[in-house]
């Protein structure tokens, strides 16, 4: 039987039903369509043009009965020849109320009908397009003041948004709502129909309002220290001293910019900075935000105490997550944190990598099936557990062990289950059950095992596959940052290895921005910006020239296609992507950061590893063009501020000179285990020595000699050649401590 377009759509022609028909196919044998519209046989009823796409999102979408169709120019052409408005709905794989507007809305026949019949129904990755997603967001935000997921915007033929908002129930009164998505597609189709002058009237302020909050304004001239000075001190007023975090719900890891006050208070000596980092570290770790048997953080907690997470799991927190840990460990040398950064690393190589090529995959839905309620997907249902589900998995000590440690109640905390979290500590746990910490320590560490693998046996999340360019570039960075500074040499190769499967995904000097079967999608500004800060991680951990290359070629590409030359900065798209209703300067850092804030570093860096003056001058650009924004809101542009406060220090430029590379680990462990952020590490060897004469002045007169040998620059200042750790030890402590030019 072949799957038809749905209730009220226009036929397919034959050339679209043998693709959808050759793409079903081709399907495993054990795929089953995610629909509740089925065939008496278990097929779909309904398949659209989402089925020829690779995006799991899009996937999701391909046989609900609405007619979708993936965004191009043959929708918008349809639109304007049927003379019929645009219904635009763009979200994400795991987002939980994308799936819950799919299920209410776009699963039901009579809304698929209305939207069929009265719009040219359009659906979009976000994730995959994010400058669809900033263009028509900021028209959602300019209308109704916030924006957010499943966003659902109305279009004229010609792209303009006329109407929008984020979640719309399926008819009126529907959770507490006054006017359903049913009822608002028929009224804007109707106006659409019988009053055209108010709708253009609606678009041309809609798209004027997106222009000026994207577009970017004039330069200004950049401040001093009194911008980092500002940025904390509103933190300070807005941090929650007992949690962590900023104090407010829901809670997001992002918020509450850890590096930067960890920078702070090195810099300055300011120990509530240092303070409200690590006591962040530590809640969000003991919460239910934390995943404590597999590793690896959830999205964000619904509420101030991070014990009820929103249970997706994505790849640029948990990237993001990992350095601020390592970081965390390497500012307070407390191993606990250094310990939490690497069970992430373990985590996502166990869950996030795609075995073929070692790249990452995206992230893991909020929502997994649950089997008492015949399958019924439910937020969070497989992470959570029952005392008895506990008691039936566990040896009786280890069970009680586990039920006292991690607070498995009656009742629970979530749902009538209990999410793992620790709100006690060891100590008081061992002294209530009468056992050691070093025995109660082994105990959990066997019961973990167990749990984990007893919940892998239940039915899993839906995994979102694509690999991205970006969000990989994060997780490099990480596995190269984590590996180097832990000493860990699985973790550095488990980074190259997924550097070398998204450099060999270019064609020439272009990145791709989604990689599944086949590169999709032209290359975004952060895929240059995060890809590009991996290969300097990577050259860092390896010394290897190749990778300081391929950093310089990025930025390169990025100067030359992405960049402002009139007002500095970097639009998110290239010269040579499609041309949207206005090109976005993106200066926001909110759950990722932004392009500009890690190009910014990026320039800086290779300032001070090449000695060219242009990469500081662009660097320079990049902060005239967000001036106003520094000064105004530095705590939205927080992780430029990590740019800012490496361009107001002296860099450190360490050199680490040795015939082999493993009579450098003595120099590297001292390092490591320094909080040190704004420095440059050139390792050179014999290997590497000729390679690097071309790339880096900092090798020219250090080639390695009879012993391993060490050199630390502060500025123009350089300290005498360090041949032991103890002296180079006593070098980086003085760097550390190296005011400010």
């Amino acid at each position: 039987m072949i799957a038809t377009a749905g209730p009220g759509a226009i036929p397919h022609d034959d050339e679209l039903t043998r693709a959808i028909a050759r793409a079903l196919a081709a399907r495993d044998p054990a795929w089953r369509p995610r629909t509740r519209h089925l065939t008496g046989a278990g097929g779909a009823r309904f398949a659209n043009r989402l089925t020829l796409e690779a995006s799991p999102y899009l996937q999701q979408h391909a046989h609900n009965p609405v007619d979708w169709h993936p965004w191009g120019d043959a929708a918008f052409a349809k639109a304007r020849a049927l003379g019929r408005p645009v219904l635009l709905s763009i979200g994400y794989s795991t987002c939980h109320w994308c799936h819950v507007m799919e299920e209410e809305s776009f699963e039901d026949e009579e809304i698929a009908r209305a939207l069929n019949e009265l719009y040219v129904p359009i659906k979009v990755d976000r994730e995959e397009r994010p400058d669809v997603d900033a263009v028509y967001m900021a028209g959602v935000q300019a209308m109704s003041g916030h924006g957010g997921w499943p966003m659902t915007v109305f279009l004229t033929p010609d792209r303009e948004p006329f109407y929008g908002g984020t979640y719309f129930p399926p008819r009126d009164g529907d959770r507490g709502g006054r006017t359903g998505f049913l009822t608002l597609l028929k009224e804007l189709h109707r106006v659409h129909e019988v009053d055209p002058v108010r709708i253009k009237t609606a678009a041309s302020q809609l798209v004027e309002a997106t222009r000026a909050q994207l577009g970017g304004g004039a330069p200004g001239a950049l401040g001093g220290d009194e911008l980092l000075h500002g940025a904390v001190k509103l933190y300070e007023r807005l941090f929650d001293d007992e949690h962590g975090g900023l104090d407010r719900a829901p809670k997001f890891p992002s918020s509450l910019p850890v590096r930067l006050l960890l920078r702070y208070a090195q810099r300055f000596r300011h120990d509530k900075a240092r303070s409200m980092a690590v006591t962040t570290l530590k809640k969000m770790a003991a919460g239910g935000l934390r995943d404590h048997l597999a590793g690896g953080f959830h999205r964000y907690s619904v509420d101030e105490l991070w014990l009820v997470p929103h249970f997706e799991k994505m790849l640029y927190d948990n990237a993001l997550l990992a350095v601020a840990y390592l970081e965390g460990w390497q500012a307070t040398g407390d191993p606990a944190l250094a310990q939490i950064a690497d069970e992430i690393l373990a985590y996502a190589a166990r869950e996030m990598t795609d075995p073929d090529g070692g790249a990452f995959y995206s992230a893991t839905d909020a929502d997994s099936p649950n089997p008492e309620k015949h399958g019924e997907r439910e937020e969070g249902w497989s992470f959570t557990w029952t005392p008895a589900e506990i008691d039936a998995a566990l040896p009786a000590a280890e069970a009680r062990a586990v039920r006292a440690y991690y607070a498995v109640a009656p009742g629970g905390n979530f749902e009538g289950r209990s999410i793992l979290h620790t709100p006690r500590t060891l100590a008081a746990v061992a002294h209530e059950l009468g056992e050691g910490e070093r025995e109660l320590r082994h105990t959990l560490a066997r019961a973990r095992a167990i749990l984990l693998e007893r919940r892998d046996q239940r039915p899993q999340p839906l995994l979102d596959d694509k690999i991205l360019a970006g969000w990989n570039g994060l997780m490099i960075s990480a596995f190269a940052r984590v590996g180097a500074a832990l000493g860990n040499p699985e973790h550095v190769t488990h980074a190259e290895r997924a550097m070398d499967f998204l450099l060999g995904a270019m064609e020439g000097d272009r990145l791709p921005r989604s990689v599944k079967a086949a590169a999709r999608h032209a290359a975004y500004l952060e895929d240059y910006a995060f890809v590009a800060a991996a290969l300097l991680d990577l050259f860092e951990a390896t010394g290897k020239g190749r990778y300081l290359a391929a950093a310089k070629r990025l930025a390169a590409h990025a100067e030359a296609h992405f960049a402002d030359g009139g007002r500095g900065g970097y639009y998110m798209t290239a010269d040579y992507h499609e041309a949207l209703l206005v090109r976005e300067k993106p200066a926001y850092d909110g759950a990722t950061p932004s392009g500009n804030s890690v190009m910014a570093l990026n320039l800086l860096r290779l300032a001070a590893l090449t000695g060219e003056a242009r990469y500081t001058a662009q660097a320079e650009g990049v902060f005239a063009a967000f001036a106003p924004a520094l000064a105004k809101s530095p705590s939205a542009v927080s992780e430029l501020l990590l740019a800012f406060d490496f361009y107001r220090s002296a860099p450190r430029q360490i050199v680490l000179s040795a015939c082999a590379a493993d009579e450098l680990t003595p120099f590297r462990a001292e390092i490591n285990k320094i909080f040190l952020p704004n420095r440059v590490v050139v390792p050179l060897t014999l290997a590497n020595a000729r390679e690097l004469e071309a790339l880096t002045p900092l090798v020219h007169g250090r080639a390695p000699g009879r012993a391993p040998t060490a050199y630390v620059c502060v500025g123009s200042a350089c300290a005498l050649p360090a041949a032991d750790p103890f002296t180079f030890a006593t070098q980086l402590q003085h760097a550390m401590k190296e005011p400010p030019p």
